[in-house]
């Protein structure tokens, strides 16, 4: 990329090399990483349209793209990813936090909970953002990733949270103690047959462990239903994020745990996301 290009030059250079790379949206991803690369908000890249790019700028943006093209996500080469309204610190060690997982939120946000489990913690989106949104609430999150507990724990100080998150390593429910209102998880739920079609920014790039489970994308599900009930509270929630196929057969799982009031909850676009469940009061 020479340096004597206009910004909007080297956005049109990139996004060409972006589109033949099959990159979906290799316009916006063009303009976010320049703006990345000159270090300002991406709605100020014009403002740079009419001089030559700095060549240091240029450089760094050559860089960015190089990556883009190979199918890096865009998050990653950013270094974080927005999530109900918050900035979080991601990378390849965790799954990128999608808007889906906003009706998980929503869901465990529409009732009351003092005491929150987060299992399959990642980057901490889930349990940062629950007890951001409800401040006199305090909570663990548990993953089996020390990397995964490492940016949890990074960004639950970002979002000034730490002192009521206590975060730990363990396998699924084997280093939990106690009882909580509120089970949450965003559990690896792909089958491992579906992992070859998956995008190559998600199959490549993302850590396998938070995607399957290495068979039919059920196991975290009889987990959480098999361990469950001996740490929630009388009444307690348990919310699960899920593929869109997936409902009934969790909702089947849960069941034969015997836990009650079980609902399938759609995300916004009419797909099955969220599996609700509670204990018997």
């Amino acid at each position: 990329m020479s340096t004597a290009q206009t910004a909007a030059q080297a956005m049109v250079g990139a996004t060409q090399r972006l589109r033949a790379a099959g990159v979906a949206d290799p316009a916006r991803d063009a303009r976010i990483l320049l703006a990345h690369a000159a270090r300002i908000e991406a709605s100020r890249v014009t403002l740079i349209a009419p001089e030559d790019l700095d060549p240091d700028i240029a450089d760094r943006y050559e860089q960015l793209i190089s990556l883009r093209a190979v199918r890096v996500p865009v998050s990653h080469l950013l270094g974080e990813r927005e999530f109900y309204g918050r900035r979080f610190k991601v990378s390849s060690d965790v799954l990128d936090p999608r808007p889906e997982t906003e009706t998980l939120i929503e869901a465990a946000l529409a009732q009351t909970f003092d005491r929150v489990l987060d299992l399959g913690l990642g980057s901490g989106c889930i349990l940062v953002t629950l007890l951001a949104e409800r401040t006199s609430a305090t909570g663990v999150g548990a993953d089996l990733s020390e990397p995964a507990c490492l940016q949890a724990s990074a960004n639950a100080v970002l979002h000034r949270v730490q002192d009521r998150a206590e975060i730990i390593c363990s396998n699924w429910f084997s280093a939990i103690e106690g009882r909580y209102d509120l089970i949450v998880s965003n559990p690896p739920y792909i089958a491992l047959d579906e992992m070859a079609g998956l995008e190559a920014e998600v199959r490549d790039h993302e850590p396998e462990m938070a995607l399957t489970d290495g068979g039919d994308g059920l196991g975290a599900y009889r987990e959480l239903a098999a361990g469950a009930p001996d740490y929630l509270l009388p009444r307690g929630r348990l919310l699960v994020e899920i593929g869109p196929t997936q409902g009934s057969a969790v909702a089947a799982l849960f069941d034969a745990a015997g836990l009650s009031e079980i609902r399938i909850i759609p995300d916004l676009d009419g797909r099955d996301r969220v599996v609700s469940a509670q204990i018997p009061g």
